[in-house]
């Protein structure tokens, strides 16, 4: 009976030393983004740099908030709906609220499904998610034509601090335009998948290598970055 020798690898002996050691420990870092393609590592930096001006809004919101003087507006009066002569706080926040996070189920699902390569149901679940989308910057339409009407600018609302109006039309008009522009891409991709563009190959925008459903993963780490935002806001800006 042969003898097994086993080798006893000494993991420190494959580490340089000294500052070829220290750049080694970070060249190791590529290894991860290997078998990323190029795509999928092009929205994560997309979403990555959307998260710093996101960031920068909401952190120029809170001071702006912070360092006022003049009475902030109370957002249960403000975003109030007068519904059988009564008037209830945050409906249709908390109805834009559930839509949005809806569409980030059907989403998933139209991944999931884009995985199994099931054109039919992944097409149906991405216009789903679409029309959950344009509901959304629908309702903020309305909520915004409300305002509007009620007297709230840019650079002045009648409930309080001017600084109120400046920051709700940015902050929301920014992330309402993300999700205009994800609602579209949706439609496009969902388009090709009903096609059959991703099995077969077929030349244009959007379209991978031949039964590779990746640029369906891609939208859908776009529209989820979206939701999250959403969440953010609908913290920092309605319920504070």
């Amino acid at each position: 009976m042969a003898e097994t020798t086993v080798t006893h690898i000494n993991p420190t002996a494959q580490r340089p030393e000294g500052w070829q050691g220290i750049a080694a420990d970070w060249a190791s870092d590529q290894r991860a983004f290997k078998n990323v393609s190029w795509g999928k590592a092009m929205m994560w930096i997309f979403l990555l740099s959307d998260t710093f001006i996101f960031g920068c809004f909401l952190l120029s919101y809170m001071t702006a908030r912070m360092s006022t003087r003049v009475p902030w507006p109370n957002p249960s009066e403000v975003f109030a709906l007068n519904i059988g002569g009564a008037e209830i706080p945050l409906i249709l926040i908390a109805i834009m609220t559930f839509v949005l996070i809806s569409s980030s189920g059907t989403m998933a699902m139209a991944v999931n499904f884009g995985y199994r390569h099931d054109r039919r149901k992944t097409a149906i679940l991405m216009l789903l998610t679409a029309a959950l989308g344009a509901t959304f910057v629908g309702m903020q339409a309305f909520e915004w034509t409300k305002l509007i009407t009620e007297g709230v600018r840019p650079w002045g609302n009648p409930w309080g601090a001017a600084q109120f109006g400046s920051t709700f039309f940015m902050i929301t008009g920014f992330h309402g335009t993300h999700v205009t522009i994800g609602v579209i891409f949706l439609i496009i991709t969902a388009r090709k998948v009903w096609r059959g563009d991703y099995d077969t190959a077929r030349k244009g925008f959007f379209t991978s290598r031949k039964g590779n459903y990746e640029s369906v993963e891609i939208m859908g780490l776009y529209w989820h970055f979206v939701d999250l935002v959403w969440v953010f806001i609908f913290a920092f800006f309605y319920l504070w």
